[in-house]
């Protein structure tokens, strides 16, 4: 339905919390069409390797999906394997400090692979999940770990197929807008997420940090204030203000309207916009974000 009225940016303070997943897969479920030889497996998992997971599979903490060539339809590719470091060799297997360590390295591993920033990544219709070897393994000494790229966010009921290579992704400016998110509604908060590619009505245009990773969220009421400012210079910018003239069509880069205020904000632990931690995972950054209503005709 066409927007007929103007309204100023929303301000959306991402509250990036902790999550733990204590689901435990022991000899149980290791995702859906498991390979036999994947199952309880000690080796280190291969690197680049594909596979059609679901929001199911990337909720358990361990994963045997069988792979998948890259060039068939898929919905995660494997862009960080390694083995644990050695202060790992006696921890337990659902140690919230390995949960940790691998928020930290498969998240900065991340955007490297996407080849884009926090910022831009954060804004992306893509995140990732890692993965622990299964506790039958891990009492026979597997110290592994496996960082996968999936084709939907925190909230996706389904994943999208990537394509063939997800690495650089989110390479140049500006970001391919297939692969970005925007909102379809009448409020930010509640509106259907949708490819920036697709018609839309608001889009997130850059992010605020708002705290350090050792920080607790210091409420909506904080961020709004921190981000309001920046928000406003941030998206007057990016509109090309100080003209107030241009008019956008559905999915266009530029509004009509005033240079963006601080609307609302609302703090979240887990979106469908950004990756966040898994298995006790230390909280990131605490950003802002940034978004414009754009009206459309």
């Amino acid at each position: 339905m066409p927007l007929t009225h103007r309204r100023a940016a929303s301000v959306v303070g991402l509250s990036l919390g902790l999550v733990l997943l204590t689901a435990c897969s022991g000899n149980g479920d290791q995702g859906s069409d498991a390979d036999p030889d994947q199952v309880d497996a000690v080796e280190t998992p291969q690197l680049g390797a594909c596979r059609d997971l679901t929001p199911d599979d990337v909720s358990l903490p361990s994963n045997a999906t069988r792979t998948v060539d890259c060039g068939e339809p898929h919905t995660a590719q494997t862009y960080k394997v390694g083995n644990l470091p050695d202060e790992f060799d006696d921890a337990a297997w659902d140690s919230r400090d390995l949960g940790a360590w691998a928020y930290r390295t498969c998240s900065d591993a991340f955007a490297a692979f996407l080849g884009a920033d926090e910022s831009t990544v954060m804004r992306a219709r893509v995140t990732w999940a890692w993965f622990r070897p299964s506790e039958q393994a891990w009492e026979e000494g597997a110290r592994w770990y496996r960082c996968d790229i999936v084709g939907g966010g925190e909230a996706s009921e389904s994943y999208d197929d990537l394509p063939e290579t997800a690495e650089g992704l989110l390479t140049g400016l500006p970001a391919n807008d297939d692969w970005m998110t925007c909102a379809d509604g009448a409020d930010v908060d509640t509106a259907p997420r949708v490819a920036c590619s697709e018609p839309h009505s608001w889009r997130a245009v850059t992010t605020v940090q708002v705290g350090t990773a050792e920080d607790e969220y210091p409420g909506d009421e904080i961020v709004a204030a921190r981000s309001r400012d920046y928000c406003s210079e941030s998206v007057s910018a990016w509109l090309g203000y100080p003209s107030t003239t241009t008019t956008a069509t559905p999915g266009s880069a530029r509004a009509s309207g005033t240079p963006a205020t601080a609307a609302r904000s609302a703090g979240r632990g887990r979106t469908g916009d950004r990756p966040a931690p898994r298995d006790g995972g230390r909280r990131g950054p605490r950003p802002g974000r940034c978004a414009r209503r754009l009206q459309q005709r």
